[in-house]
């Protein structure tokens, strides 16, 4: 049962002025199946505590979708995006509406690392001008190690709290004459794509977050010595023998689905298995999370002081239709109760500071959760925000090229030269 709590702006002036202006938001999304189900159990509570009504549309078209319903004038009042480079470049197009005024402020005080929400909301409009267009709301994270509890116990192994000390527990296991990680790239013809989220842990682990945005937005080059130097940091990882089971000639031809079964196996063929949030889904089937597999945050090196950051994806809801019970809605997305009941049902991350973690129905939600508040800074996956031709694309396939013993540099080269094709 969630609480209902009072909250400021358009969305409380509806209810105390008896919403004389209540409309019908119309509001479409990625979302469908059990995930619709759970989205309209927050516009119900956002019905109830408004007054405005609400329809919802999911679609698995919603990239190319919403483009033509825009530009045709059709769009709804509310849209969805699961990623900002297309939000971005719909406010450019003149199609989106800047937030409500102090929405910028409020998130930086109410959500952990606000000021990185704020900055991948924020885009030019039609006149090169900044605004926050996009509201952040449901998180995925991906900075995780997932580990059997039970294996790290019998072999008297501590979950390490930085990346110094992942590293030595690293050599430590080959020491003890077992193999640390299982990693596989395979995943048809996204073959690649697992290696470009370590690529990108790392990066936010050896550079600061604003080098990181250069080299995502390529005003920093695909080729330049920290992006090389992030690479051979995946490659201490991936390119040593007895650092992957089945060594490393396996690491490109093991499908990411069947890389994490290593941990289960009786004795185990690896002890840790870095990967997002999703990873459960190919566990045995009974696996318990907490018991038989759990996870800790992917740790930042001590010595670099670069913060707690947080790989991940999410996200962002936008005004398409400017109407009062858009901006209610949106004023509706801030409060903990709008948090709280997606919370309390499944597949739910937020990082508002304001929610009850014990809403959570799941512990092991609750603790991803945790890592995501801890964050001093947040970046969302830096191929989804690449051109398609590169992030979804040369970089995956040059990171097969590179755990197959390809050079980093000459890698990186490549990356950049596709790139420079695509301007």
């Amino acid at each position: 049962m969630t609480k209902t709590r009072l909250f400021a702006g358009a969305a409380a002036l509806a209810l105390t002025a008896g919403v004389a202006y209540a409309d019908n938001v119309t509001v479409f999304g990625p979302w469908l199946s059990n995930d619709q189900e759970d989205v309209e159990a927050v516009l119900d509570g956002f019905t109830e505590a408004t007054g405005h009504s609400y329809s919802y549309v999911g679609s698995d078209s919603f990239e190319q979708q919403i483009r033509i319903d825009a530009e045709a004038g059709s769009a709804p009042n509310i849209a969805i995006f699961p990623q900002p480079g297309l939000a971005a470049n719909m406010a450019e197009a003149g199609f989106l509406t800047p937030l409500p005024a102090g929405t910028a402020d409020w998130v930086k005080e109410n959500y952990a690392a606000g000021q990185s929400w704020v900055d991948l909301g924020t885009y030019p409009g039609p006149d090169g001008s900044e605004d926050l267009y996009g509201f952040f709301y449901k998180v995925d994270v991906k900075s995780l190690v997932w580990y059997v509890p039970e294996n790290f116990e019998d072999a008297g192994y501590e979950v390490p709290e930085t990346m110094e000390e992942l590293k030595a527990l690293t050599e430590q296991i080959v020491a003890d004459g077992e193999t640390p990680w299982c990693i596989g790239l395979g995943s048809g013809g996204a073959t690649g794509w697992p290696a470009t989220d370590w690529v990108e842990d790392l990066m936010l682990r050896t550079q600061p977050p604003e080098v990181y945005d250069q080299w995502v937005s390529n005003d920093m080059p695909f080729n330049d010595p920290a992006v090389v130097a992030a690479i051979e940091e995946f490659g201490w990882f991936a390119r040593n023998d007895d650092f992957v089971s089945g060594g490393t000639g396996a690491v490109a031809t093991t499908d990411f689905r069947d890389s994490p079964k290593g941990l289960f196996d009786a004795p185990p063929a690896c002890y840790m298995h870095r990967q997002a949030s999703f990873i459960p889904s190919f566990f045995p089937e009974g696996t318990m999370m907490g018991e038989d597999a759990d996870f800790f945050y992917f740790p930042a090196y001590a010595e670099k002081d670069l913060g707690t950051p947080v790989l991940g994806a999410g996200t962002l809801w936008a005004i398409t239709a400017d109407s009062e019970g858009a901006q209610a809605l949106i004023e509706y997305l801030k409060t903990p109760e709008a948090h709280e009941i997606w919370m309390a049902r499944q597949g739910f991350l937020t990082p508002h500071m304001g929610v009850d973690p014990e809403v959570f129905a799941d512990p092991s939600l609750r603790q991803m959760n945790e890592i995501l508040l801890g964050a001093t800074t947040f970046r969302f996956d830096a191929s989804d925000l690449m051109p398609g031709g590169v992030g979804a694309g040369s970089f995956w396939t040059g990171m097969v090229d590179y755990a197959g013993g390809k050079d980093a540099q000459e890698v990186a080269d490549q990356i950049q030269s596709s790139w420079d094709g695509l301007k």
